[in-house]
């Protein structure tokens, strides 16, 4: 390492700290611990200070250890408080965040004031972060540490995983959650003290908890969050190593992975805000569709038979706007949509479905009057409240599943007889119409 250059050095250093910060942070943030590696990051600067007035230089190995033993102090002093008082866990986290960092400030002052050290002394670095002043030996230290914490996670990963998930769970088969926990918590609390002279103890909270956060909303599968984790770690470490070479670099750092976080909130495409408006807009036409198609069918029911072919007669557009109480400008998209999928075709201000359309109408209006039934035997709906019931649940479940139930219900025997035909309403059709139902 001692043929790199500062500025090589500073990439990797701070791609390992964020890397480990992503790997360790994921238990964290799964454990419901994502304040701890803030408390521990603000409790550890009077550690820092005192490990500094003791061995006069700003090394980093000794600055870490003191940092650590603020750091366990607080811990300790917060576990007494929560134990032994009637104070929450989180007004025991802020008691002990606050007193610590304004006794480091304190202490900062001091030293600072101090003519023989003054601003020599470079402190005021683990405030932000400086990650330009990493020496070689500095990188070993990082490089050491993210080994250990990653080869524990990987050792100890089917155990971290039940107690992040299930810890009930795993007291009952006789683990030794706590020990567990502490191991999982030594993790995030190396990473964050080795981590403050590149990110500083304001901002290495986030460093712990947005790489994680941000995994979470791509994967629901914990190996695969580890690892997306530990790569955006890195991402945001080198891009705003690079981004903020005239800038403070601990906070552009931390500005990346808040960046990563924003766009993975956006696109992310199970829990991101525009795949599930998407989802939401597409369910609301699935639903819309298939009130029109059931529409058309009751209206045309008189006439219409399963069994033979049967055309539909033409439905005027203003009844059918009574029947739903749609809008215009709705009814006639729905109306463009159908027909451009071969459902119905319109003519003469009334609109005809077609043999697809009609098979299509029948299947849901036989759901829907399944899912009546099912509310009117087994929930105990009301009859005058079955067709609102049953419009709750039925668009909600995908068309796979509702072929499943009905195989199950026709080999227990449950499926009424006579369901290969379409079962009567239970209610009046024009009910829906007189309530003013949803559209």
């Amino acid at each position: 390492m001692n043929g790199l250059s500062l500025n090589e050095k500073v990439m990797l250093g701070t791609a390992l700290l964020g890397g480990m910060a992503g790997v360790s942070g994921t238990f964290a943030v799964l454990r419901k611990r994502s304040l701890i590696g803030d408390m521990l990051a603000h409790t550890s600067l009077p550690g820092v200070c005192i490990a500094f007035m003791l061995i006069g230089s700003r090394n980093t190995l000794g600055l870490s250890l003191g940092a650590l033993a603020s750091g366990l102090v607080a811990i300790a002093l917060m576990t007494l408080v929560i134990r032994w008082t009637r104070t929450k866990e989180d007004a025991a986290i802020g008691i002990m965040l606050s007193t610590f960092f304004g006794l480091g400030i304190v202490l900062l002052t001091n030293i600072q004031n101090d003519p023989a050290v003054g601003n020599k002394s470079g402190l005021d670095s683990y405030i932000f972060g400086e990650p330009g002043n990493m020496l070689t030996r500095d990188l070993v230290l990082l490089a050491i540490v993210a080994a250990v914490v990653i080869s524990l996670v990987f050792a100890l990963f089917k155990e971290f995983k039940l107690v992040a998930f299930d810890s009930d769970f795993a007291l009952s088969q006789g683990w030794p959650i706590t020990w567990l926990d502490y191991a999982m918590m030594a993790c995030v609390a190396c990473v964050t003290i080795i981590g403050l002279p590149i990110v500083g103890v304001i901002l290495m909270a986030a460093m712990i908890i947005l790489p994680a956060a941000t995994a979470r909303m791509w994967t629901n599968r914990l190996h695969t969050m580890v690892i997306i984790a530990g790569v955006l770690g890195v991402i945001a470490g080198v891009a705003g190593t690079q981004v903020g070479r005239n800038l403070p670099a601990g906070p552009v750092i931390v500005l990346m992975a808040a960046s990563l976080f924003a766009v993975s909130l956006l696109f992310a495409p199970q829990r991101g805000i525009l795949p599930r408006l998407w989802g939401e807009a597409q369910l609301r036409f699935r639903i819309a569709r298939e009130h029109l198609l059931r529409s058309l069918y009751e209206i045309n029911e008189p006439h219409l038979s399963i069994s033979e072919s049967v055309d539909a007669k033409p439905v005027r557009l203003e009844t059918l706007r009574e029947h739903r109480h749609w809008k215009p400008w709705l009814l006639s998209w729905l109306i463009d949509r159908a027909e451009r999928n071969g459902l119905l075709y319109e003519s003469d201000e009334a609109v005809t479905l077609t043999p697809l359309g009609v098979r299509k109408a029948a299947q849901v209006t036989r759901t829907h009057r399944m899912w009546e039934l099912y509310m009117l035997e087994y929930a105990g709906v009301a009859a005058s409240q079955a067709d609102r019931a049953a419009d709750n649940v039925e668009h909600m479940l995908p068309e796979s599943l509702l072929m499943e139930l009905e195989a199950k219900l026709k080999k227990q025997g449950r499926l009424p007889e006579g369901l290969e035909e379409l079962p009567a309403s239970p209610h009046p059709a024009s009910l829906r119409q007189r309530e003013g139902g949803p559209t």
